[in-house]
Protein backbone atom coordinates (compact mmCIF):
# COMPACT_ATOMS: atom_id res chain seq x y z
CA UNK A 1 0.00 0.00 0.00
CA UNK A 2 1.84 3.51 -0.92
CA UNK A 3 1.73 6.60 1.03
CA UNK A 4 -1.06 8.50 1.24
CA UNK A 5 -0.09 11.94 -0.56
CA UNK A 6 -2.65 14.21 1.53
CA UNK A 7 -3.93 13.64 4.70
CA UNK A 8 -7.16 14.29 6.27
CA UNK A 9 -7.93 17.21 8.42
CA UNK A 10 -8.50 14.75 11.69
CA UNK A 11 -5.12 12.73 10.55
CA UNK A 12 -3.55 16.36 10.58
CA UNK A 13 -4.95 17.17 14.11
CA UNK A 14 -3.77 13.77 15.56
CA UNK A 15 -0.44 14.08 14.00
CA UNK A 16 -0.03 17.85 15.74
CA UNK A 17 -1.30 16.51 18.54
CA UNK A 18 1.39 13.25 18.65
CA UNK A 19 3.74 16.20 18.15
CA UNK A 20 2.67 18.31 21.12
CA UNK A 21 2.79 15.40 23.46
CA UNK A 22 6.39 14.48 22.07
CA UNK A 23 7.69 17.98 22.73
CA UNK A 24 5.73 18.16 26.04
CA UNK A 25 8.42 17.23 29.07
CA UNK A 26 6.66 15.78 31.98
CA UNK A 27 5.06 18.45 33.96
CA UNK A 28 5.07 17.45 37.64
CA UNK A 29 4.84 20.20 40.80
CA UNK A 30 8.43 19.92 42.95
CA UNK A 31 6.90 20.03 46.12
CA UNK A 32 4.20 17.99 47.91
CA UNK A 33 2.72 18.63 51.02
CA UNK A 34 -0.24 17.84 53.87
CA UNK A 35 -1.56 21.84 54.65
CA UNK A 36 -3.27 22.41 57.88
CA UNK A 37 -6.68 20.71 56.93
CA UNK A 38 -5.23 17.52 55.83
CA UNK A 39 -5.17 18.52 51.73
CA UNK A 40 -2.67 17.48 49.29
CA UNK A 41 -1.01 20.61 47.96
CA UNK A 42 1.08 20.29 44.91
CA UNK A 43 3.53 23.41 43.59
CA UNK A 44 6.88 24.62 42.23
CA UNK A 45 7.03 26.73 45.41
CA UNK A 46 7.81 25.60 48.39
CA UNK A 47 5.48 25.11 51.13
CA UNK A 48 4.72 28.29 53.21
CA UNK A 49 6.83 28.79 56.61
CA UNK A 50 5.78 26.55 59.69
CA UNK A 51 4.94 23.59 58.08
CA UNK A 52 5.97 20.58 59.58
CA UNK A 53 9.08 18.34 58.01
CA UNK A 54 6.69 15.23 58.40
CA UNK A 55 3.87 17.14 56.05
CA UNK A 56 6.46 17.76 53.62
CA UNK A 57 5.92 14.76 51.04
CA UNK A 58 8.19 15.46 48.07
CA UNK A 59 10.76 17.88 47.67
CA UNK A 60 12.72 18.67 44.45
CA UNK A 61 15.90 16.81 43.39
CA UNK A 62 19.21 18.10 44.55
CA UNK A 63 21.14 19.17 41.49
CA UNK A 64 24.83 17.31 41.53
CA UNK A 65 27.33 19.71 40.95
CA UNK A 66 30.50 18.37 39.67
CA UNK A 67 33.41 19.44 41.94
CA UNK A 68 36.25 20.90 39.58
CA UNK A 69 39.23 18.74 38.95
CA UNK A 70 42.70 20.27 40.39
CA UNK A 71 45.78 19.75 38.51
CA UNK A 72 48.90 18.69 40.51
CA UNK A 73 52.01 21.13 40.27
CA UNK A 74 53.75 18.04 38.22
CA UNK A 75 51.80 15.82 36.89
CA UNK A 76 54.80 13.88 35.42
CA UNK A 77 55.47 12.62 39.03
CA UNK A 78 53.40 10.70 41.66
CA UNK A 79 52.96 13.33 44.69
CA UNK A 80 54.58 12.49 47.70
CA UNK A 81 52.95 12.32 50.97
CA UNK A 82 52.81 15.24 52.93
CA UNK A 83 54.17 14.73 56.64
CA UNK A 84 53.99 17.34 58.92
CA UNK A 85 57.23 19.05 59.56
CA UNK A 86 58.56 19.53 63.46
CA UNK A 87 57.70 23.25 63.16
CA UNK A 88 54.30 22.69 62.58
CA UNK A 89 54.00 23.71 58.75
CA UNK A 90 52.93 21.16 56.31
CA UNK A 91 53.71 21.32 52.71
CA UNK A 92 51.08 23.15 52.16
CA UNK A 93 52.60 25.95 51.60
CA UNK A 94 54.22 24.66 48.18
CA UNK A 95 50.76 24.10 46.63
CA UNK A 96 49.26 26.17 43.84
CA UNK A 97 46.65 28.55 45.40
CA UNK A 98 43.10 27.31 45.84
CA UNK A 99 42.12 31.07 45.47
CA UNK A 100 42.04 33.24 42.10
CA UNK A 101 44.61 36.07 42.60
CA UNK A 102 42.60 38.06 39.82
CA UNK A 103 39.08 37.28 42.36
CA UNK A 104 41.31 37.75 45.70
CA UNK A 105 42.86 41.75 44.04
CA UNK A 106 39.56 42.77 43.45
CA UNK A 107 37.75 41.83 46.62
CA UNK A 108 40.86 44.04 48.68
CA UNK A 109 40.24 46.98 46.13
CA UNK A 110 36.30 46.54 46.59
CA UNK A 111 37.41 46.66 50.67
CA UNK A 112 39.67 49.24 50.67
CA UNK A 113 36.69 51.22 48.84
CA UNK A 114 34.49 50.23 51.26
CA UNK A 115 36.84 51.32 53.72
CA UNK A 116 37.12 54.75 52.27
CA UNK A 117 33.49 55.57 51.84
CA UNK A 118 32.74 54.76 55.39
CA UNK A 119 35.77 56.71 56.60
CA UNK A 120 34.26 59.93 54.51
CA UNK A 121 30.74 59.10 55.62
CA UNK A 122 32.54 59.23 58.87
CA UNK A 123 34.21 62.66 58.50
CA UNK A 124 31.00 64.01 57.18
CA UNK A 125 29.18 63.33 60.17
CA UNK A 126 31.91 64.77 62.23
CA UNK A 127 31.39 68.16 60.27
CA UNK A 128 27.64 68.22 60.61
CA UNK A 129 27.78 67.20 64.20
CA UNK A 130 30.38 69.90 64.95
CA UNK A 131 28.08 72.72 62.68
CA UNK A 132 25.46 71.54 65.09
CA UNK A 133 27.11 71.59 67.67
CA UNK A 134 28.42 76.17 67.25
CA UNK A 135 24.98 76.52 65.99
CA UNK A 136 23.26 75.26 69.44
CA UNK A 137 25.82 76.96 71.54
CA UNK A 138 25.15 80.11 69.83
CA UNK A 139 21.27 79.43 70.42
CA UNK A 140 22.41 79.13 73.92
CA UNK A 141 24.23 82.10 74.24
CA UNK A 142 21.67 84.24 72.56
CA UNK A 143 19.06 82.84 74.50
CA UNK A 144 21.14 83.02 78.22
CA UNK A 145 22.03 86.88 76.76
CA UNK A 146 18.57 88.52 78.20
CA UNK A 147 17.93 90.28 74.98
CA UNK A 148 14.28 90.62 73.31
CA UNK A 149 13.89 87.26 70.42
CA UNK A 150 11.15 87.48 68.52
CA UNK A 151 10.28 85.01 65.52
CA UNK A 152 7.81 84.63 63.01
CA UNK A 153 4.70 82.20 63.89
CA UNK A 154 2.64 80.60 61.34
CA UNK A 155 0.43 83.26 60.46
CA UNK A 156 3.13 85.17 59.28
CA UNK A 157 2.90 87.97 62.30
CA UNK A 158 6.09 88.81 64.71
CA UNK A 159 5.87 87.09 68.01
CA UNK A 160 8.19 87.83 71.32
CA UNK A 161 9.57 85.01 73.34
CA UNK A 162 8.08 84.74 76.93
CA UNK A 163 10.27 83.50 79.52
CA UNK A 164 8.75 80.19 79.68
CA UNK A 165 9.14 79.61 75.76
CA UNK A 166 12.93 80.80 76.55
CA UNK A 167 13.83 78.28 79.26
CA UNK A 168 11.36 75.59 76.90
CA UNK A 169 13.94 76.99 73.95
CA UNK A 170 17.31 76.96 75.84
CA UNK A 171 16.60 73.34 77.01
CA UNK A 172 16.56 72.42 73.55
CA UNK A 173 19.78 73.78 72.74
CA UNK A 174 21.67 71.88 75.84
CA UNK A 175 20.02 68.89 74.50
CA UNK A 176 21.87 69.52 71.11
CA UNK A 177 24.75 70.43 72.76
CA UNK A 178 24.64 67.19 74.82
CA UNK A 179 24.01 65.40 71.56
CA UNK A 180 26.13 67.09 69.26
CA UNK A 181 29.64 68.40 71.05
CA UNK A 182 31.26 65.61 72.48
Amino acid sequence: MPWPRTLSPPAWLGLWLLLGLFFCGPAEAQWKWRDGRGQLQYSDMPPPMGTPEEDILQKPPVPVVPRPVLPLPNSSTPAAPVTPSPGGASGAAAAPPLVDPVLEARRKQLEQQEAAKRKADEALAAQQRARNCERAVAQLRTLDSGQRISRINAQGEREFLDDPTRAQEANLARQQIDANCR
